[in-house]
């Protein structure tokens, strides 16, 4: 085919120059493409040579760069330009396609002015990235030239009478408009940056983020394509999938991004609410307000963005429609009429006549409305991450100053501000990311709705109407769904406290062998959680039914009207097609409104309780009364929502942008300072509306000296301490702090923007270093929790573990002091003599009293009483007596007796101030069992690798381990194998059927309208009657097919939610049965966490998660397969491109995959520490604020929320990376698929309709292929749940079996108490050294035995062999002549008592926790109750027998805890008692008491005592006292300490 640049006709006008060259259309052309030409020549070599030696000298560390003036407007431009450029291109192709003559002037200098926008905004990127303004010169010279030429060509198509209704003309103009609005681009950057024409450029220096090199989230700096394109983190993905990610490689977040920067906007925000007109802010209005005003214009933005992207999602259809119209009619459905200059010129309507024109309009819509749904899709997700770290960090800071008595008194639990945080916080999230739909919707179902009637009719109106109908139906599903799953969150919630329960006191609960009561109680609960789960699968089932079957019956019903109804209206294939594709479009609004208006639901009730907390009462302000001048100073600060009461008065803006404690003014000392605090009739109380706990308090506590406090269980000796510190509401009286006593080193305060007037009497103390007695230890380190924040010195630290003697434990942790911990840790009960003494000694008396410290001891160790310079006494919330000992001694000598009876002494050994030191080699063997399971669990799981990779790694304290293997297929088998062989037939097959159906449906309906535009020429008919199109058969056809389409919708649905509930059933089923029957072993070697979280997440992705991802999965991966073949199907040709664009797809899902999942266990571990830190912040509340440590502990959430919030963004970016990939790709799939057809179709005479079905099918590949991606990798992280619960499925049960029968083991043994022990070595594990070593002794019926021994001598191993807790290899117990290893577990356990040291309560009622068998009568209870010295406390307890015990028994004091597990043994009955350090939380007068009651109530039985007070077993018949496993000494307590040599009198010596 000849072809030249002005046509190959020498006659035409486009070679005449008669008028002047400039009257030439070809000249004028030609005069265009000279600034193409240009640009290419003058930028090439720049950009392949590069400018080395001319790089900025501003330091950049990322590969992004400092946006020029105008930098958004140039690209936004650039890619309108691009636009114009290819519709020129398109225009002229096609006008010149219908002439005789080729014109390469009508396209080719648009051609060349695209490569030149390309390379402008390529040269203009380099340039930007180097920072070197001076070489955009050269598109200064472009633009100001394009700018010219282009406006000379529309001047010559004004003076030529060619106008707006010719698109040359109109494309020609919008050249002309955007070369300009360039130019002026150009112009605005030399205006700002001065490079050229001014002496002095302008200096910019890069962003701080920029300079900073742990920023590695370049969303915010990189250009309009990468953002739109995410191409920024193509690199990251690689590095991702040849390296596992963690948070250093994931940085530090954007400044803008913080958590700090977007708290101080919201607390602006709430600031603006505070200053309005009205008095007071309203409630939950003024947080929806203040989060509006924070957080409303990216809201705005994504909205837009939605809004457009819906609007072009119609493009699709109506182009398909026209696609497939002018197919129908061989695509020649006009002849250019206007000719002039010797060309021919097409109008808009022509050119969109051309079906080529319409593909390629179709792929650039494609790519533009995927690109804004996309951008939509992260501005809006970007915005809720920024809100949740926002409110987090608020509510934080709330907690700060929260009131203890809101915890104390269970108005506010800690389980409530976690759920505030973890729950509340992220529902806002999701609203925020769900907010565009609410403005997007209606106008998505407004503009479907038209359309539709715009192609069909009235009839459009009846199938909009069947969806609008049964909208209020899906609401009502999606309502009872929610319920379902609020009531199964609830069974749920409560079979997890059952399971914690279970699981915390697992050891009682096998020595008492009560493991059957709390399985059943804990099956009893999963089927209760079953009964929910089912109800929530039946409507999951059914909204998936409606979701899928909806469409189908809108378009059948439609269809069907449309045929019979409107004869005479168009039912094309085009016209088919394009309803068919609207039909989908507007189903989808509706499909979301059920999550929308759930989503706005859970989110108003969100924002209810956040205000709730915020309005709550805060610490100290009971006694908030300012003088008139300092309220009125206080006036303009925020004032929380008052809903309950009205709160403290807080600072407006909350920032920390220092931690520095403010340096105080010296304070003359004068001798009246000689006390460190004192108090002056005080009365505190927990609530305003309760009496006073603590009354008439008059104390003072003198300054540098040891201070003790004691006194009975309950008399209020805590409560003073809290009252001291402020943590008590003060209804009258005065607390003073000597304001001349300097800050500690560790001290800090607060800034005076976070103080109010009333706080001046708080801050005045400083810093006061508080252990409360409640345990609490932070998640991390050993040397982190030791030091606690404070500058670490290595000799004073070494001198600190020495006065604490905890060498001898950090020796046998895994990583030394670096071992990380978190588990509750009981450090001073828990101690024997020597440690106790040792720790009174070097750590009190030497470390702290000798340093001139101010020491204040609440103690039960009244031995410790000589040592204190100043003693208070308290009783029943008053202060009893206060002095020194010898002022209680002349004073009140009475007290001083009872003391002296208390602790056993003679008054001489009371006096004595001296205590015996003795060195010990420690062995701890309970710490190093403990914490040996880490290791050996690990090791455990790397040799299984084939079956557990992924166990409890990832729940390990120290570390969370990458597993990075391929799709865990045996997990996937695992899953389904468990459903049955009935049901994963049936779940195949439904679904393959299904799809099946569908695209026959799909072809049929492509049969019947291609049939029913016929030519009616063909027809031999003699009227219009006859002529008319018969659909009765095709419509028949097409109602089963549709039928049978909609029930295997519903087969499908039940069939994968019905799998789900019998694979949840049966997991948990076997979970549990292997969890409770494990050996204590592993209880002591897993984490509880790490169990825990089987039952809790694990669990709750195997109930609700996995079923809906496998149907997602599924019907995803089937679409687009079916979508693939019947493409290639309608055109074969299609399948050449079909392989490459497959190579793209599995490249993309195989490096999104390893990411996603890195990401998402990045994004769940940084969560897991931010909740911790909520949670350890809410338990130690007190230390903390005793400590003045608020500031530093709110960095640490600053962190931690950081950390969780770049996760979280990474992830979301990840998603949008993978999404524009596969929208492309899809996009791709369309042009091809198009093309190909429209091809086929006029060269091999295709029919039109299986034109529009395979064009309908394309457009399903772009919506599907990426949720195919999405669900697989969705699906991958949640099969590791199975994974891991499968690995605990295979633990190794305890042997409950015995070699005798029931028949054989008499009813009431044992009755006699006899003990034989021979030869007994035990370990704990095979792999560890023995515990006891050939042990020997001979118990006697109704015997009182005692043992003693140092910390980690065997004396609980001794104990727990009885129950055979411990590995037995060598040696037998004989009981009553029976051998225990011949009993069966079950038989054993349950007739034998013993009392552990820990004291454990379970929730419920008092009588559950005595009697869980309900085996005794209330008088039985009552009579333990007495003996246990309890009687009278539950008689005062509303309900008595069957009072509440809350979770932990936290309503009941330590030693109340203790003293109910003597009852609970007591009311057993068993002839052997053993007590294993039972008394070590009781004060010693209870102690006493109850060592006799033991004594007597107990004399017919055989009582085995391991002593922690060596005094109690000194009325023991015999003593056992062991060291290092093996029985030292063993004979009656009067023997041993008449022997001078006796480590028992050394004992009890040091005991004294």
């Amino acid at each position: 085919m000849p072809l030249a640049f002005c046509g190959t006709d020498n006659n035409s006008a486009a070679y005449k120059v008669n008028d002047g060259v400039l009257n030439n259309g070809c000249f004028v052309d030609a005069l265009n493409v000279v600034p193409h030409v240009f640009l290419l020549f003058i930028t090439f070599p720049i950009l392949f040579i590069g400018w080395g030696s001319q790089s900025s000298k501003v330091h950049i560390h990322h590969s992004t760069w400092l946006h020029f003036p105008g930098h958004n407007l140039r690209w936004i431009l650039t890619f309108i330009l691009l636009f114009v450029l290819v519709c020129e291109i398109a225009e002229g192709i096609v006008s010149d396609g219908v002439s005789e003559s080729h014109h390469l002037h009508l396209y080719m200098p648009p051609g060349m002015a695209f490569l030149a926008a390309i390379t402008s905004i390529v040269y203009y990127h380099n340039i930007e990235t180097s920072n070197f303004p001076k070489l955009l010169i050269a598109l200064l010279f472009y633009w100001t030239l394009a700018f010219i030429t282009k406006t000379i060509k529309f001047v010559k198509f004004c003076d030529n009478k060619i106008g707006p209704p010719q698109l040359r003309f109109c494309l020609t103009g919008l050249l002309v408009v955007l070369y300009g609005m360039l130019l002026l681009v150009e112009i605005n950057v030399i205006r700002v940056r001065r490079y050229v024409f001014f002496k002095k450029p302008k200096e910019v220096k890069p962003p701080e983020d920029l300079q900073d090199l742990g920023v590695r989230f370049l969303q915010p700096f990189v250009n309009l394509l990468s953002k739109g394109t995410y191409w920024w983190m193509n690199t990251f993905i690689r590095t991702a999938h040849k390296k596992p990610i963690d948070l250093k490689a994931i940085g530090k977040l954007p400044i803008a991004m913080r958590a700090l920067t977007n708290y101080m906007c919201l607390n602006e925000a709430f600031k603006a609410q505070k200053n309005k007109d009205t008095p007071y802010p309203q409630g939950s209005r003024s947080i929806w307000c203040a989060l509006c005003h924070a957080f409303g214009r990216p809201l705005v933005l994504s909205s837009t963005f939605r809004i457009l992207a819906d609007l072009l999602g119609f493009a699709g259809p109506l182009c398909v429609s026209g696609i497939v119209h002018h197919v129908g009619k061989g695509n020649n459905t006009f002849r250019p009429q206007t000719k002039i200059l010797g060309v021919f010129f097409i109008s808009s309507q022509e050119f969109l006549a051309n079906a080529y024109v319409l593909a390629v309009l179709l792929f650039f819509v494609l790519l533009l409305q995927r690109t804004f749904l996309q951008a939509s899709y992260y501005v809006a997700i970007e915005t809720g991450i920024n809100l949740r770290g926002a409110i987090q960090t608020k509510i934080y800071n709330k907690i700060m100053r929260l009131s203890t008595s809101n915890m104390s008194m269970g108005e506010m639990s800690a389980g409530q501000i976690c759920n505030l945080v973890a729950i509340d916080t992220n529902q806002l999230m999701w609203f925020f990311f769900l907010c565009p739909n609410l403005w997007a919707m209606p106008v998505q179902i407004i503009v479907g709705v038209l359309l539709l009637y715009y192609l069909l009719g009235i009839s459009a109106l009846i199938g909009a109407a069947v969806i609008i109908v049964l909208a209020p139906v899906q609401y009502f599903v999606a309502t009872k769904l929610s319920q379902a799953q609020r009531s199964t969150l609830e069974y749920s919630n409560e079979r997890l406290k059952k399971t914690n329960e279970m699981l915390r006191g697992i050891k009682l609960l096998k020595l008492y062998a009560w493991e059957h009561i709390f399985h059943s109680s804990v099956e009893e609960t999963r089927q209760k959680e079953m009964t929910s789960l089912r109800a929530f699968a039946l409507y999951t089932s059914i909204s998936i039914f409606m979701n899928a079957a909806i469409p189908i019956a809108a378009v059948l019903i439609t269809f069907v009207v449309h045929a019979h109804v409107f004869r005479n209206t168009d039912f094309s294939p085009s016209v088919a097609f394009a309803s068919l594709s609207l039909f989908h479009i507007l189903v989808t609004p509706l499909f979301l409104l059920s999550s929308v208006v759930r989503s706005t639901v859970k989110a108003l009730v969100s924002v209810q309780k956040l205000s709730e907390f915020l309005s709550s009462e805060e610490i100290g302000e009971e006694h908030d009364r300012c003088s008139e001048p300092k309220c009125k100073d206080n006036h303009s600060k925020y004032q929380a929502v008052p809903l309950k009461v009205v709160n403290r008065k807080k600072p407006a803006r909350e920032d920390w942008n220092s931690y520095s404690s403010p340096i105080r003014r010296p304070v003359k000392v004068t001798e009246a300072d000689d006390y460190c605090v004192k108090v002056t009739n005080g009365f505190f109380t927990w609530t305003p509306e309760g009496a006073p706990t603590l009354s008439s308090i008059d104390i003072r506590i003198p300054q540098g000296q040891l201070t003790m406090i004691v006194g009975q269980v309950g008399c209020g000796k805590s409560s003073l301490l809290l009252g001291i510190l402020g943590e008590m509401q003060k209804v009258s009286g005065n607390v003073t702090w000597n304001s001349n006593i300097p800050d500690s080193e560790m001290g800090e305060d607060v800034s005076p923007e976070q103080e109010t007037a009333v706080d001046l009497e708080t801050r005045k103390r400083g810093a006061v270093a508080y252990a409360s007695q409640k345990p609490w230890l932070l998640n991390a380190t050993v040397e982190e929790n030791i030091t606690f924040e404070s500058p670490f010195n290595k000799q004073r630290y070494k001198a600190v573990i020495d006065a604490c003697s905890l060498q001898p434990d950090i020796d046998i942790l895994p990583h030394g002091d670096q071992t990380q911990i978190g588990e509750r840790d009981d450090p001073f009960s828990a101690l024997d003599i020597h440690l106790s003494d040792h720790l009174m000694q070097e750590g009190i008396l030497n470390m702290l009293r000798e340093d001139k410290r101010t020491v204040v001891l609440v103690t039960h160790k009244l031995q410790y009483l000589p040592h204190a310079d100043w003693i208070i006494a308290m009783k029943d919330g008053t202060i009893q007596r206060e002095g020194t000992l010898k002022d209680i001694q002349k004073s009140e000598s009475e007290l001083f007796e009872h003391w002296k009876t208390l602790m056993n002494r003679q008054d001489q050994e009371l006096e004595k101030e001296s205590l015996i030191e003795r060195k010990t080699v420690l062995d701890r063997k309970n710490l190093q069992r403990t914490v040996y399971s880490r290791d050996s669990l690990l090791q455990d799981d790397e040799e299984d690798e084939d079956e557990t990779p992924e166990s409890d790694d990832d729940d390990n304290l120290s570390s969370v381990l990458h597993q990075r293997a391929k799709m865990p297929w045996q997990a996937c088998g695992k899953y389904l194998s468990s459903a049955g062989f009935l049901l994963l037939p049936l779940l195949v097959l439904s679904q393959l059927l299904k799809h099946s159906v569908m695209v026959s449906t799909d072809f049929w309906l492509a049969h019947w309208t291609s049939n029913a535009i016929a030519p009616r020429g063909e027809k031999n008919c003699t009227d219009e009657q006859e002529c008319r199109f018969d659909h009765t058969h095709y419509s028949k056809i097409f109602t089963i097919l549709c039928s049978l389409g909609i029930i295997l919708c519903l087969v499908t649905s039940i069939a994968v939610e019905w799998t789900g509930l019998k694979v949840a059933k049966k997991l948990h089923c076997l979970l549990l049965n292997k969890i409770i029957l494990a050996p204590m072993r592993f209880f002591e070697t897993t984490p509880l966490g790490s169990i825990l979280n089987r039952f809790s997440a694990d669990c709750n992705t195997i109930d609700q998660h996995i079923p809906a991802t496998l149907e997602c999965l599924s019907r995803s991966t089937l679409l687009c397969l079916s979508a693939l073949a019947v493409i290639s199907y309608v055109t074969p040709v299609f399948l050449i491109a079909l392989v490459p664009l497959a190579v793209i797809c599995y490249f993309i899902q195989k490096y999104f995959r390893v990411a996603s999942r890195d990401l998402q266990q990045l994004d769940d571990s940084t969560q897991l520490p931010l909740l911790s830190h909520f949670s350890e912040t809410v338990e130690g509340l007190t230390t903390i604020r005793a400590f003045r440590y608020e500031s530093r502990f709110k960095q640490k959430l600053l962190e931690y929320t950081d950390s969780n919030n770049i996760a979280s963004l990474f992830l979301t970016a990840a998603n949008r990376w993978l999404e524009v990939r596969m929208e492309y790709i899809g996009a791709f799939v369309v042009l091809i698929a198009a093309v190909a057809s429209i091809t086929n179709s006029l060269y091999s005479k295709l029919s039109s309709g299986l034109v529009g079905l395979g064009l309908t099918y394309a457009l399903m590949v772009s919506n599907y292929l990426n949720w195919m991606v999405r669900n697989l990798a969705d699906m991958e992280l949640q099969l590791g749940a199975v994974k891991r619960v499968n690995s605990l499925i295979k633990t190794e049960a305890e042997n409950y079996e015995g070699f005798l029968s029931p028949a054989q083991i008499p009813q009431n043994w044992p009755d006699q108490g006899e003990i034989q022990i021979q030869n007994l070595s035990v370990r704990y594990d095979s792999t560890l050294k023995p515990v006891l070593k050939h042990v020997s002794a001979h118990i006697s019926p109704g015997q009182k035995i005692g043992i003693c021994g140092r910390t980690g001598s065997g004396k609980s191993s001794f104990s727990l062999a009885f129950f055979r807790m411990v590995d037995t290899f060598e040696g037998r117990i004989i009981i009553d002549g029976i051998d225990i290893a011949k009993l069966p577990l079950q038989t054993l356990r349950s007739r034998l008592s013993i009392i552990l040291q820990d004291p454990i309560l379970f929730s419920g009622t008092i009588r559950f926790n005595l009697d869980p068998e309900n085996k005794c009568t209330d008088s039985m209870l009552w009579e333990a109750l007495e003996i246990a010295q309890l009687k009278h406390v539950v008689k005062a307890l509303p309900g008595g027998l069957d009072a509440i015990v809350t979770e932990g028994g936290e309503n009941f004091s330590q030693g109340q805890r203790q003293l109910f597990c003597l009852a609970r043994a007591f009311v057993r009955k068993t002839s052997i008692f053993i007590m294993d350090e039972a008394t070590a939380s009781i004060d010693m007068a209870t102690e006493n008491i109850l060592q006799k009651v033991v004594m007597t109530a107990f004399a017919d039985r055989t009582v085995v005592t391991i002593a922690h007070r060596v005094h109690t077993i000194l009325n023991s018949d015999m003593v056992i006292v062991m060291k290092r496993g093996v029985i030292l000494e063993y004979d009656k307590p009067e023997v041993l300490l008449e022997q001078e040599e006796s480590i028992f009198a050394s004992f009890v010596q040091a005991d004294k």
